[in-house]
This record gives structure tokens, C-alpha cells and sequence, in this order.
């Protein structure tokens, strides 16, 4: 494991450190980033409000902590899927069924991530908005990468830039997750991943 190489105070500092950000990943999914306190977090993690300042300066930089190594830990897990196969369409569809199972699993993170990507308070927190951008570029590059090797070797047309096409599968996935989150009876995440990759290779028109 990672922190096996540290002290029995450091690997203490960082069980603690990951209650602390359970515990506000629950409130601030269920609440939102404004309506949830320090003290509130301290409360929900059983720890006194002076040990969580002393993990995290404020709500802002704690918020921001949340954000930063929930991204990195989902793009990782995300692109780790598409390196798992060889061929461009095994790569999609190994991407459409980890980003189902990796949310699926994580209900607060799903909240929290629409909460977010749908206009709430990465602008008001100063540099979040920039570091979340860039690890969303970065992954978006390479998820284009899937789609620019399957042009060169001629699985695909080049219909658009693969960038543009990384973009409108990430989308789509997004539509169904929310529709998911909203309806999950009604609107299940389809287990089939080829029941979203179908709405991009066909489309509407017929040929």
C-alpha cells in the first residue's frame, strides 16, 4: 500500500485527514458548499473543530482539497479502463461501463460533481475552477487519443476532431448519469455501454 512506508503518526494524520473529507463529501453533497460549516464537518467526522483546522486552514482550501483528489482519483481510475484494452471500440465501451460503475459506487460524488459541473461555486473559490479545467483537459486528450487512433487505423471516419468527440461521449454519459441520479427507476444508467456508443457512431440519419 502507499502509506506503508510511513510513520504510525503520519499514517494516524492521514486516516484522520480522509474521515475529515468523507465527512464533508456527505455534507456538501447533500447540502451544497455554502450551507455546510466547519463545525458541521468537525461534528460529522467526531472530531473536534480545532483538529480539522488543523488538517485544513478553512471551508475553501478543505472544499478545495475534496475537489482536486476526487478528480485525480476518477480520471486515473477512468483512463486506467481505456489502457485495459487494445482495440479503439473495446477502449469506448470499457470507458462508458467504468464511468457507470465508478459513480454508481460513489452516490455523494455524483451529487457533488453535478452540483459543480452545473454552474455552482467553482467560480467563487479562487484557483479551483483553473486546476479542475486542466485535469479535464488532460483527460479529455486522452480519451481523443482512442478516437484519433481508431481514424489513423480506419475503424473511424473523421466526422469531427477526436478532441470534439472525446467531449460529446463525456457528455453523453454525463445526460445519462443525471437522468440516473434524478430517475434511477425510471431512468436506469444503461448497462449496455453500447446503447450510448450507438448514439454517437449511428446517429439519426439514415443512409
Amino acid at each position: 500500500m502507499a502509506d506503508e512506508g510511513l510513520s504510525r503518526r503520519a499514517r494516524e494524520n492521514l486516516r484522520r485527514r480522509e474521515e475529515m473529507l468523507a465527512a464533508a463529501l456527505e455534507l456538501f453533497s447533500e447540502k451544497g458548499y455554502h450551507n455546510v460549516s466547519m463545525h458541521e464537518i468537525a461534528a460529522k467526522a467526531e472530531f473536534a473543530v480545532g483538529t480539522l483546522y488543523k488538517f485544513f486552514r478553512n471551508k475553501e482550501e478543505l472544499y478545495k482539497s475534496l475537489i482536486v483528489e476526487l478528480a485525480d482519483r476518477f480520471h486515473e481510475a477512468l483512463t486506467s479502463t481505456i489502457r485495459e484494452a487494445d482495440d479503439e471500440i473495446e477502449q469506448l465501451r470499457n470507458y462508458v461501463k467504468a464511468k457507470r460503475e465508478v459513480f454508481a459506487e460513489n452516490i455523494s460524488v455524483l451529487r457533488l460533481y453535478f452540483a459543480e459541473t452545473r454552474g455552482a461555486s467553482f467560480n467563487v473559490k479562487a484557483g479551483l475552477d483553473r486546476e479542475i479545467r486542466e485535469r479535464y483537459h488532460r483527460f479529455m486528450r486522452s480519451l481523443a487519443s482512442v478516437f484519433e487512433r481508431g481514424m489513423r487505423k480506419g475503424h473511424f471516419r473523421r466526422i469531427a476532431e477526436p478532441y470534439y468527440l472525446a467531449v460529446a461521449l463525456d457528455s453523453l454519459c454525463n445526460s445519462f448519469l443525471l437522468l440516473w441520479l434524478e430517475a434511477p427507476e425510471e431512468h436506469p444508467f444503461p448497462e449496455n455501454p453500447d446503447v450510448i456508443l450507438d448514439i454517437l457512431f449511428r446517429g439519426l440519419i439514415n443512409a
